[in-house]
């Protein structure tokens, strides 16, 4: 079979350029001809022509941002993650080639629902009823690449059924074709294809199917004719009541939980503590450590907006926003109360934590329980929901929570900043273990949230430590692929340069192409070397301020301590992770 395909990442350097090699190398193993573009900051690189694209049977695009795809017009495509093209080469690839027999035949067939699909509901009521109408959100963590493709593909399948459809895409820039009143009003279904949390307050009364990016990806017109399927009983006619009761259930069938909860906080809180913690080490570059003391200065200023704004209020929306991943809007108030009272009353980041799913969690409980008149429904959400909520979590948090907590942050504080020699090894060894054991998974995550969170109570050396441990996976690899060759096939040995970028900037993803090759072997070597860098930054009580940005942030004056040592510690986990590859890998025949 023949392949094209086209990679592109937001940043156009590591991730396209990993991608294309493992859909190179792949399809070489599979016996299929493959040409990949690349498109890239410095412009696209092994651009496909016309002729190439002609004699395709299928295209792959892997990509985390909006390309033309103009240029493919009337061929089957298959649209992934660029992670995914990376971490699952073959499957995706056999997923691409699975779509290839179908297009052939539905494609040249110039009617809304091909002759070779089975009659459906949906279809029957095209005919029958006119047009449909459908409007869509999508939305994922990032707000970037599958928000997108998922959006993209909604539209492709209402297209090929022969409905309307308008999709709003919601991500980190902002909410794109919005929906109007009158364009919900119109819609006979609505799709909420998301991984985050998507107010469907507006849509009472419709149709509403629920479900996931990934879904809607892979299964647009299945996502589509779904949500024209949802019972009658969720359209007009339905009070209020009954219709958020309706939401709550498609909900509820979403896949949830903790630690997604946990996240969702997480994502919003990061901007948050990047600022503020960039500000204030620029408040120790100008006027050192005791910047804030000096009152009318440029020093003291930054040592307000960091330490004394940024750093007060991360705690607050670290909280408001698990609650609102947990219970939508009504929670916010409520767990942005708690988080601030757990940051006066001494309680930190542990407090916020238990703040924020005590308000989700209750608030959610209360909505559930409170019943209303239809006509006094809409209070609940304004009114009654966040301000029970906000007394009985504050009142928890002064009297119950924070005086318990507040002491075991304290004593864990305390005995952090007291740490030396075999005790703080031992921690390193435990957090850089952790960053590298699934490089940027939920292990990886745990120890990065317990690095950042700390950062309230001014304890600054697990986030050193967590940065050096997450730098030295990719970094390592990157080392071992230049002095040990044999150890390494062309295209992992191509594949060093980015991770190198990759691992200077802590993204700990950039180690995952060589580890899913060979991980038995490739794993095990990362985790003593992030055990090493973790181990010798503890011991050398490296601080770091802020929690990203890698090596570039540490040529930030004032935004690491002990620098030498930071870097010794990043070299040593580098050699170590190196040294272990040369021993635990065999060497690849000739």
């Amino acid at each position: 079979m023949k392949i094209v395909a086209l990679t592109s990442c937001p940043t156009g350097i590591a991730h396209t350029f990993l991608a294309a090699e493992a859909l190179k190398k792949t399809a070489q193993v599979m016996g299929h001809s493959i040409h990949v573009e690349t498109q890239g900051a410095s412009g696209p690189r092994d651009v496909l022509s016309d002729e190439t694209i002609a004699a395709a049977d299928v295209v792959i695009f892997a990509t985390d941002i909006r390309v033309d795809t103009s240029r493919f017009a009337g061929k089957p495509t298959l649209e992934v993650p660029v992670s995914e093209a990376i971490r699952e080469t073959r499957r995706v690839i056999e997923q691409a080639l699975a779509k290839a027999p179908v297009a052939e035949v539905v494609a040249p067939i110039p009617v809304p629902v091909p002759a070779s699909a089975p009659v459906t509901a949906a279809a029957t009521t095209t005919t029958t009823g006119g047009i449909k109408r459908i409007v869509a959100i999508t939305s994922c963590p990032t707000g970037i690449a599958h928000t997108f493709m998922a959006a993209e593909a909604l539209q492709k399948a209402a297209k090929a059924l022969g409905y309307e459809i308008k999709v709003e895409t919601q991500g980190s820039v902002g909410a794109k074709n919005k929906l109007t009143p009158e364009d919900i009003a119109a819609a006979d279904a609505v799709v909420v294809a998301a991984e985050t949390k998507v107010d469907t307050a507006p849509f009472v009364g419709k149709r509403l199917f629920m479900t996931s990016t990934k879904h809607a990806m892979h299964s647009g017109r299945e996502v589509i004719e779904t949500a024209l399927k949802q019972p009658e009983a969720a359209v007009g006619g339905m009070d209020l009541a009954s219709s958020v009761e309706a939401a709550k259930a498609a909900r509820s069938a979403a896949r949830t939980g903790p630690y997604k909860h946990l996240m969702t906080g997480v994502s919003y809180m990061l901007p948050i503590v990047i600022a503020g913690g960039l500000a204030i080490a620029l408040a120790f570059a100008f006027g050192g450590i005791f910047a804030g003391d000096q009152k009318g200065t440029l020093a003291a200023a930054l040592s307000q907006i960091g330490g004394g704004a940024a750093f007060h209020l991360f705690v607050a929306v670290l909280s408001g926003f698990i609650a609102f991943s947990i219970a939508d809007r009504p929670g916010i108030a409520p767990g942005m109360v708690g988080g601030l009272l757990a940051q006066n009353l001494g309680a930190g980041f542990l407090g916020g934590i238990a703040s924020g799913f005590l308000a989700g969690y209750l608030t959610k409980f209360l909505a559930e329980k409170i019943k209303l008149p239809t006509t006094l429904e809409g209070l609940k959400p304004v009114l009654i929901l966040p301000f029970l909520s906000t007394v009985i979590v504050g009142l928890a948090m002064i009297y119950v929570i924070a005086p318990p907590v507040q002491g075991i942050l304290t004593a864990m504080t305390d005995w952090l900043n007291g740490m030396r020699g075999t005790n703080a090894a031992l921690l390193g060894i435990i957090l850089g273990s952790m960053m590298a054991f699934d490089m940027g998974g939920p292990v990886n995550k745990a120890a990065y949230t317990f690095a950042v969170g700390l950062l309230a109570s001014k304890v600054y050396t697990p986030m050193a430590a967590v940065m050096a441990a997450g730098m030295t996976p990719p970094l390592g690899l990157a080392l071992a692929s230049f002095l040990f060759k044999n150890r390494f096939d062309a295209d992992e040995r191509s594949a060093s340069a980015p991770a190198l970028v990759l691992g200077l900037s802590f993204i700990t993803e950039g180690a995952i192409p060589f580890a899913a090759k060979d991980p038995l072997r490739v794993i095990p070597a990362l985790i003593l070397g992030s055990a090493t860098a973790g181990a010798i930054s503890m011991m050398s009580n490296v601080q770091f301020l802020v929690p990203h940005g890698g090596i570039f942030a540490a040529i930030i004056p004032g935004a690491v301590t002990h620098l030498l040592a930071y870097l010794v510690a990043i070299v040593a986990g580098t050699g170590v992770t190196a040294g272990a590859i040369f021993f635990l890998k065999k060497p690849i025949a000739a």
